[in-house]
Order: C-alpha cells, then structure tokens, then sequence
C-alpha cells in the first residue's frame, strides 16, 4: 500500500493523528466556564486538570518513547487513541474533580504516545529533512485545533458541554485508531543513503549530510552527555521565556489597556486582545515547518540564534510599546511566531545529534523540558506581584531569550561539532570492524 511504503504519506498519516490531539491542549479553555457553571467548582481547581494533562504529556514521555522504539509507531498510536478517546468521554461525565483529574491524566498519557510516536517517525523518515518533517508534524499539534475550534464552541451552545466532549472525544479516538493502522516505521537500512562523510568535512553541521554517519546512542549515554544537557537548558529558557510573554496575554493586555481597543490591519477590525490571539493561532502552526525547512538548509544552531534573538528583540519592543493597539498585535505575532519553533528545531537537534534507532525515546527525555518550563511560569505571576509590572516580567523573557540565542550560537554549535565528529568516527570503526569480522560457515545438513 502507498501509504505504508511512501514517507510523505507516513508523514501525512502522523500529521493527521496530531490535528486530533490539538483540542486537548488548546481546546480545554472553552470547556472550563461550562464546567464550573454546572458544578460550581472554581476556576483553579478546573485548571489543575490541565496541569495534570500537561505534566502526564511531558513527564511520561521518555517511558512512552521507550515503548515506542520497541514496538513501533501503529500499536503505541492506536493506544493513545484509545486513551484520548477515553479521556473526553469520562469528561462528558464527570461528576467530581478526581474523576476529572483522572481523565486529563489518561488524556495525557495518550497524547504522549501520539505526539512522541508521530514525531519519532517524521525523524527517521526523513533523516535529511528533520527539521522540516519534525515541523509540518508539529504543526499539526500547534494549528490543529483551529479549524475545530468554533464548531467545538457552537456545540457547547447549542448541545451542552457534555455533549461535545462526548461527541468530539469518539471522534478524535476513532480517527486516531485508523490511521494507526497504516503508520510503519522505516526500514532498518535507512530511507535515505547518504555518501560517508569524514569528520574532518564536516564544515557546517549540514543536517542533510549527517545521516548514516554518526552511531545510535541510548537514552542512558545520551543522559551522561554535556551536549544534551545544554540542549535541555536551551529548551527551558526558550519555553520559559516564551510562555512568560504569551500565558498571561490577556491579563497584560489588560493591564496596558489595549485588550478592547478597535485594530484594523489587512482589512480587518477586532479588539487588539482577539486579534493577537487570532494571529497566534495561525503563526503557531507556521513557524514549526518554516524555521524547520530553514534549519535544514543553514543549520541547526543558526536556525536557533536567529529565532531566539527575534524573539527576545520582540519581546523588548513590546516593552517600549506595549501602550500602542497596533504595535501590541504586531509585536505579539513576531513573539509567537519566534517560539513556537522549539517544536521543531529541538526534536531535529536531537535526531541529528543522537542517531535514529532510540529517536523517540531520546527526543522523550529532550521534551520534558517543556514540563520543566511550565513549573517555572508562575514565578512570572510571583515577579509582577512583588514589582507591580508586567513589564519586569517581559524584560526577563526577553533576556533569557537573548541567553539562549548567545548559547546555541557560541556553546552549543562548537560543543555539538565536536561531539559528532567524535560520534562520526566511533561509526566509522563500528563499520570497520564489521566488516573484518568473518561470515559463519554454512551449516552443512546431515543426512
């Protein structure tokens, strides 16, 4: 069957299992006034829900991505089917916060084993086009909730909330299982050959010609490598900085009095607030496979310098004019469209550095950064209470931001070099010796 043999149309089979994930993250917020009218629960301990699908996403990964490299991507999607599936349906009945908490964990632990396992396969179909495969696949997560998004908001109108989660959750599950069955990993010879390269030519890091080149590592030689830690750091800072500038939008909208200003840009006119948060749907989705496709032409870590220091530039803009509707929008779309591409960079990163047999695995333990990311946010609320400003706030998100950019540049390029070349040889002398050892005679049958 095409789709089994073709990676673009494993490629596509993946992207689709992550558009139907996408409502569990980015979905949630229009369920939680519904669900607190109808039981009286507060906001925040709804929201501890979502803390619990975030942490189960992140934090079981590695676990999850183990299991994936072992049996592959088909069984661990269709159970994260199953399990996502599951989730909405409890959701559409939960009658106390535990049973609501239990549901998110199992939304969680689904998403996990789709997100872990469609990515893992966009890496190792497309050792020459990591960045790029990593990001359409990523996109999927980020951008895939808005065309359900008013549909999901119309029904819980119209039918109710329970309702909804019931009908989208059986959905979302049953796509998923399908589409599970005709996910395959790539052959064990690689879905791309690639020339050997000497460690002494690799010049530029091009990700296009590291494929085949360097040795697989497991996740246990991964964890006691500098170079990944430092790629961990660069992951935190970057979430973090990021999530600082965006979680809280609303509320510094607010607060700068531009939420309900009237914006008109590209012939269309929203309060400042809705149009930001518009724009961040769509250049969410965007900057996943475009900064990717850079990446695979210019380098991993010049992808990164560029797209963090816009980012960190951005946010010190919006700084200064944080007081302009038109400049508020602008500026918070450049932020947006210059994070969400750790998504992307990272995972490809990853793959290059580390080899494809454990992808997932070590990409796994790579993602729990975004975990670690997120505990650190409400150190931003803690911030603006003691200064009474957002804009202490935005000043730290911008500066580990620029830290980040100097990092990936200055430290992490020359350390990663030297690790793959070093990795490079280590492959060249696993052939080697391969390739001296002798065959086994033939057993000779007796008769």
């Amino acid at each position: 069957m095409f789709l089994l043999r073709n990676r673009w149309g494993q490629l596509t089979t993946g992207i689709v299992c992550m558009v139907m994930i996408a409502n569990l993250q980015y979905g949630w917020t229009l369920f939680v006034l519904p669900i607190g009218h109808a039981h009286g629960w507060s906001r925040a301990a709804i929201q501890v829900a979502f803390t619990v699908f975030v942490l189960c996403e992140t934090w079981l990964l590695p676990l999850e991505g183990y299991v994936i490299d072992r049996i592959g991507p088909k069984l661990t999607v269709c159970a994260g089917g199953v399990l996502i599936g599951s989730s909405w349906v409890l959701d559409s009945v939960a009658s106390s916060l535990a049973v609501l908490y239990a549901a998110s964990a199992l939304g969680g632990l689904g998403s996990g084993f789709i997100y872990g396992a469609t990515v893992g396969n966009a890496i190792k179909w497309f050792p020459d086009r990591r960045g790029l495969a990593a990001g359409l696949t990523a996109a999927g997560f980020g951008a895939g909730s808005a065309v359900t998004l008013v549909p999901i908001s119309n029904m819980i109108a119209r039918s109710g909330y329970q309702s909804t989660f019931l009908f989208f959750g059986l959905l979302q599950g049953i796509v998923v299982v399908v589409a599970a069955q005709l996910l395959r990993a790539p052959p064990g010879s690689g879905a791309v050959r690639e020339a050997p390269l000497s460690a002494s030519g690799m010049t530029a890091l091009r990700p296009s010609r590291l494929h085949d080149v360097t040795r697989d590592y497991t996740p246990y030689e991964v964890a006691r490598e500098p170079v990944f830690w430092l790629m961990y750091l660069l992951f935190v800072l970057v979430g973090t900085g990021g999530l600082m500038a965006t979680a809280q939008l609303s509320v510094i909208a607010t607060d700068f009095g531009v939420a309900k200003t009237p914006v008109t840009l590209l012939f269309l006119t929203m309060p400042a607030l809705t149009y930001a948060l518009a724009i961040d749907r769509v250049l969410n989705g965007l900057t996943r496979p475009f900064f990717g496709w850079v990446s695979d032409h210019i380098g991993r870590e010049n992808t990164m310098f560029i797209a963090f220091l816009l980012e960190g530039l951005g946010i010190l803009v919006l700084v200064w004019q944080a007081s302009s509707p038109v400049a508020f929008v602008v500026l918070t779309g450049v932020v947006f469209f210059a994070w969400g591409e750790i998504y992307s960079l990272f995972p490809a990163t990853c793959g290059d550095t580390f080899g494809r047999r454990f992808a997932a695995t070590n990409y796994g333990l790579l993602y729990t950064a975004k975990g670690t990311a997120a505990l650190l946010v409400p150190f931003g609320n803690m911030l603006r209470d003691a200064t009474g400003s957002w804009l202490s706030v935005l000043v730290v998100a911008a500066g580990v931001n620029l830290l980040a950019a100097v990092l990936a540049l200055f430290v992490l390029k020359p350390l990663r070099r030297a690790f793959i070349g070093r990795s490079m040889i280590a492959r060249a002398q696993e052939r080697s010796a391969a390739a001296r050892m002798p065959l086994p005679e033939r057993a000779i049958p007796i008769e």
